[in-house]
């Protein structure tokens, strides 16, 4: 029996990882396409600024609308319009829109199709979800109960969610298994003289995954307990340990995309390992039992936090042991308590109050907190393999873990080859030099006018981070335009920096305010005023004072081994003329277009005297500007040309033997 049992995984495995990597295969595909067809609403979710609706017809199909659209889940609707494949991230290792609405079955979008409402909801499922939405719309407490009950956590404010994955604890938000055990129990206790409580589970977790637009963790348990009772019923003895991989290689044959899925790895290898570590948790004390799960949980996850989120906070194992029961036990069975019952949601905001005020005051407790390197598949594939060696024959076998997680952690002082990249800000610039041992320079912080995106929290530091870097050494803030330094300020809540370099023009109102926010933070600052021995090989290619702020941005040459890279800010021909009378640079490798290849930039004269090999335009898609000018274009016609908008960030990694260009295309 054991020997099929293991046969079926590894069949279903292969067949699994075949599909995976045949379905993967197609991801590269771009599709864009005109659209005219008849579809149902699955899903609507609204704010002040856009309206984003899900439909379905076989395929799924998101549209996004800058105004209120009156539809109502289950409606069926004409879509019409150009659809596309939705972009992927333009700067490395950040997070992938793409990947993220694959997982979910949804292949194209639109931002310009037109919805016409053929006929109202017809189905009883569809009204009944919608009931459910429409009730806990009344209560105070509508963000948790929306989060506990249909999956939702977009009304729980930004800033609490943030806490929460700080303390790692946002697990706890998700459904999961432990809110299907809670659901389980209660069935189990109100039907427990009924042989077909079984059914009526199954039933329920069908119809709450329905509720919840099949979260992927439910999607999981749901699964988990189907094949379980499929296991009781035919007398299989399958062991819970293999029916958690049974589910998850049928999951992903149904859905491979499913493996972009953070919450679904989440919960299968989670489960998988508490499920491995069952004998260590037998006849343990309670509060022994809930470390012991705590700190099995915490190493099953640091692969993927690693990989995902390239931080992690060793007193996650300490904030499970206090959160889990808050939740557990409190938190979520009142939640459902109050659902039936609106008098209780004053009583229960204040509990929420209380856990948002705990995570408030824990989250400033970071002193175990690392910023941690994004490992490849065989490091994961190293810590996954001593975990479930450590559990199932010797513990010792933890040190090799925490040796890997330790060399992970400080992967920075490891770095011996320099490299330098080229960020998609957008219409903006920002560039990171890091040097040997994970010496950083950034230039430019990029910044989006009259827009709430935060590019560092979103962009720059999750790509630092993802290399082991918690550092900025030195920040060149090239001059006062807000498309080169309006981040600025972002950038310094989000990691630390230990020295801003200014031009020597005057500071503009942009500039004040960031120096506010220094002197508040004690981070050092200058006026081209810096000490060349710290970082040799950069140089300042200063000329005299110009009239204007473009003319007055920080030109910046470094070079490497065999290899020069020459940033120009917005400098401007004059500037360029300038440059020329008083450098003698020849035969850069590569150039930072001037002022996003704007026509006041990038002189014929100035290109034939530094000849670079390489140009990279730093620019946004589709700019009102027109950016990059023709006549730029052509001026740099004998270079090999990388512009942002089209290829995305551009990183050049550089040894002493040569250098390797890679793009990161949307």
């Amino acid at each position: 029996m054991k020997k099929n049992i293991y046969f079926l995984i590894i069949l279903l495995c292969s067949i699994s990882f075949i599909r995976v990597l045949f379905t993967l295969n197609e991801e590269n595909i771009h599709i864009s396409k005109d659209i005219d067809i008849s579809a149902i609403v699955t899903k609507i979710k609204k704010d002040k600024e856009k309206t984003v609706i899900d439909v379905r017809r076989g395929k799924k199909y998101r549209i996004t609308f800058y105004k209120q659209i009156n539809v109502n889940l289950g409606d069926k609707v004409l879509i019409s319009g150009k659809f596309n494949t939705p972009k992927s991230n333009t700067v490395f290792n950040t997070f992938n829109y793409r990947k993220y609405l694959l997982s979910k079955k949804i292949i194209l979008v639109s931002n310009e199709a037109s919805i016409t409402i053929k006929h109202k909801n017809r189905n009883p499922f569809y009204s009944f979800k919608t009931s459910i939405k429409n009730h806990i719309e009344k209560y105070k407490s509508k963000a948790y109960l929306k989060a506990f009950i249909m999956g939702d956590t977009s009304l729980i404010e930004e800033d609490i969610m943030s806490n929460y994955k700080k303390l790692g604890i946002n697990h706890l938000f998700a459904i999961s298994g432990m809110h299907v055990s809670v659901f389980v129990f209660l069935i189990n206790k109100l039907l427990k003289k009924y042989k077909a409580k079984d059914i009526i589970i199954i039933l329920f977790l069908l119809l709450f995954l329905f509720i919840t637009d099949y979260s992927e963790s439910l999607l999981r348990c749901s699964t988990f307990f189907i094949i379980s009772y499929l296991n009781k019923v035919l007398k299989l003895n399958i062991k819970n340990i293999y029916l958690i991989l049974i589910s998850a290689f049928f999951l992903l044959l149904i859905n491979p995309y499913l493996i972009y899925s953070i919450g679904f790895l989440f919960s299968v290898i989670i489960t998988f390992f508490i499920l491995a570590s069952s004998n260590l948790l037998k006849d343990k004390p309670y509060f022994k039992k809930l470390f012991i799960m705590s700190l099995i949980c915490f190493l099953a996850s640091v692969p993927i936090l690693s990989f995902y989120f390239y931080k992690i906070n060793l007193l996650t194992i300490v904030f499970n042991m206090i959160f889990i029961p808050l939740v557990s036990y409190l938190i979520f069975p009142l939640g459902l308590i109050t659902f039936f019952l609106y008098p209780l949601d004053n009583i229960y905001m204040f509990f929420i109050n209380l856990l948002e005020g705990l995570s408030g005051f824990f989250q400033n407790i970071n002193f175990l907190s690392f910023v941690i390197a994004k490992p490849n598949i065989f490091v994961i594939l190293i810590y996954y393999i001593i975990l479930f060696l450590s559990i199932k024959r010797n513990r010792k076998l933890l040190i090799i873990y925490f040796i890997v997680l330790l060399i992970n952690i400080n992967i920075k002082y490891f770095i011996r080859d320099a490299s330098v990249t080229f960020l998609d800000v957008g219409q903006g610039d920002s560039s990171v030099i890091i040097l040997p041992f994970g010496k950083t320079i950034l230039i430019d912080t990029g910044g989006l006018y009259l827009s709430r995106y935060n590019i560092s929290k979103n962009k720059t530091v999750p790509y630092l981070n993802s290399l082991g870097i918690s550092k900025i050494d030195l920040l060149i803030l090239t001059h006062g335009d807000y498309d080169h330094i309006g981040d600025t300020i972002n950038l310094l809540n989000e990691i630390k920096v230990d020295e801003v370099l200014f031009n020597n023009d005057s500071f503009n109102d942009t500039e004040n305010e960031i120096i506010k926010v220094l002197d508040k933070k004690n981070v050092r600052y200058s006026k081209n005023s810096w000490d060349f021995r710290k970082i040799k090989d950069l140089y300042f290619l200063n000329t005299k004072m110009y009239d204007n702020e473009n003319d007055n941005s920080t030109v910046v040459y470094f070079t490497y081994e065999n290899f020069s890279f020459l940033f120009t800010g917005d400098a401007s021909k004059e500037r360029e003329e300038d440059i020329m009378k008083n450098y003698n640079i020849k035969d850069v490798s590569f150039l930072k277009v001037g002022h996003h290849g704007s026509k006041t930039s990038t002189g014929s004269s100035f290109i034939k005297k530094i000849n670079p090999k390489y140009s990279i335009i730093s620019v946004g898609e589709n700019n009102r500007y027109g950016h990059p000018n023709k006549s730029t274009l052509k001026n740099l016609k004998d270079t090999t040309i990388f512009r942002t908008d089209l290829n995305g960030s551009i990183e050049i990694k550089l040894n002493k033997n040569g250098y390797k260009i890679r793009t990161c295309p949307p």
